[in-house]
């Protein structure tokens, strides 16, 4: 069992053959792999109760690690949306474990059969879900993804390779020493979860091009992490993306339900990728919402940008105004900031969303269902919400127990992904001595 860490014995430290030390824990997690991928559900779903109980029992172990780098990051100057990432309080760490449980409850996506038919000459044929086999996971701050990637790779049978950043190293070191002895408790490998040893952009690159090795790898992060990874990796990757998230105010919008969506959506957590970074709305409810809700924002000490429309409302509102450029259309803001327009109309709405989306999630606030399908018609993203905070794009809130992340791109995997997301199919074709003429 792991002996308690302190917070002075969980700093950064690079082997010294870095690549051979990558290679050879993808080399543990693929044998690892061959394992689980034979695993019925009841001895997944043990294990993934093991490691909820095992955290829950060693939270103050985990804390510890998590508070030495929340106050290495606050001494390297980082910003506290960043940190707000990085921390890990009881309540939090609870819910973690509790997602694990989640996860447990939810059907094991293994060998579902996607879609069946017989041939003429009667051969069977059956669609197959079956695991990837090694999954890597390229992650930054947020230590919380250590336990949600593990447990939904261990549920759909597939072994787990984490490289978080440095920033979180001590947190997911005890996160992941908690897993593996939970893991050789419940008689399953230990191996099927494994931190990707190194510190460095050089691990990184070998677990990127660690072809054969690893299955596929997901980046969880920001734009420059998941740009990098896309770019450089011969590992196949699903691509996750930023948030540049929109809410949209139509004409017909019930104001009562916008104001308390778009507080929502922009300061319930800023330092996540659903939370909203533009407002967007119509000129004939400008007069009526903007001035209570620039004074609402102003409340929750959000900085407004704003074009010359929003300027006019701006001045008796209290909020901070600063005038916005295309810089702030594109931004990812993840702080108390926010994008604000007045559009003429719904198709002016969609213009701006089109030329300025990252693809995530986009909210429309409407009593219209005329423009709500108009929106839904016109938008292009992973999410789209009608009458709805972005905040619900999460995989916990669709019930998916957890996510591993959220897809924006086109291939496989879109929005939030949870079990399925982490399976492939094999075709499986049975006959009866049939032979091809």
């Amino acid at each position: 069992m792991m002996s308690d860490l302190s917070v002075d014995e969980v700093l950064p430290q690079d082997p010294p053959d870095v690549r051979e030390a990558v290679l050879a824990t993808a080399r543990r997690a693929r044998e690892a792999a061959v394992e689980l991928r034979q695993l019925g559900r009841a001895d997944k779903d043990r294990a993934l109760h093991a490691i909820a109980d095992a955290l829950d029992a060693r939270a103050d172990t985990v804390l510890a690690a998590n508070a030495g780098d929340v106050a290495r990051a606050r001494r390297e100057g980082t910003t506290e949306a960043m940190v707000d990432r990085l921390m890990l309080t009881g309540q939090r760490l609870a819910a973690v474990a509790q997602g694990g449980r989640d996860v447990a409850d939810l059907p094991d996506p293994v060998g579902q059969v996607v879609r069946g038919f017989t041939r003429p000459n009667g051969l069977e044929v059956r669609q197959v879900r079956v695991p990837f086999g090694v999954v890597g996971m390229v992650y930054e701050g947020r230590p919380n993804v250590t336990v949600d990637a593990a447990a939904l790779a261990l549920k759909s049978g597939n072994a787990a390779l984490l490289r978080g950043s440095a920033s979180a190293y001590g947190s997911n070191l005890a996160l992941v020493k908690v897993m593996r002895d939970a893991l050789t408790d419940a008689g399953l490998p230990a191996d099927a979860v494994q931190l990707v040893p190194g510190t460095t952009r050089e691990s990184v690159t070998h677990l990127m091009t660690a072809r054969g090795l690893v299955d596929v790898l997901i980046p969880r992060g920001g734009a420059g992490l998941i740009r990098s990874v896309v770019d450089g990796s011969t590992v196949p990757v699903i691509e996750t993306g930023v948030g540049n998230c929109h809410v949209y105010v139509d004409a017909s919008a019930d104001l009562a339900k916008a104001l308390p969506i778009l507080l929502n959506s922009k300061t319930q957590r800023v330092s996540v990728c659903n939370a909203a970074e533009t407002l967007l709305v119509h000129q004939d409810a400008a007069a009526q919402f903007l001035p209570a809700a620039l004074a609402a924002l102003a409340t929750e000490h959000v900085t407004v940008h704003g074009d010359a429309r929003v300027a006019r409302y701006a001045k008796d509102s209290g909020v901070s105004f600063e005038p916005a450029t295309d810089q702030d259309w594109e931004t990812e803001y993840l702080s108390m900031d926010l994008a604000v327009a007045v559009v003429d109309s719904l198709d002016a709405a969609l213009e701006h969303i089109r030329r300025w989306s990252s693809g995530h999630t986009e909210a429309i606030v409407t009593e219209s269902t005329t423009a709500a399908r108009r929106f839904v018609a016109g938008v292009d993203a992973a999410a789209v919400m009608v009458n709805a905070s972005t905040r619900f794009t999460d995989g916990g809130e669709f019930g998916f127990g957890a996510e591993i992340g959220i897809s924006t791109q086109k291939l496989h995997a879109r929005g939030p992904m949870g079990l399925t997301e982490l399976t492939s199919t094999t075709y499986v074709v049975t006959g009866d001595g049939q032979v091809r003429a």
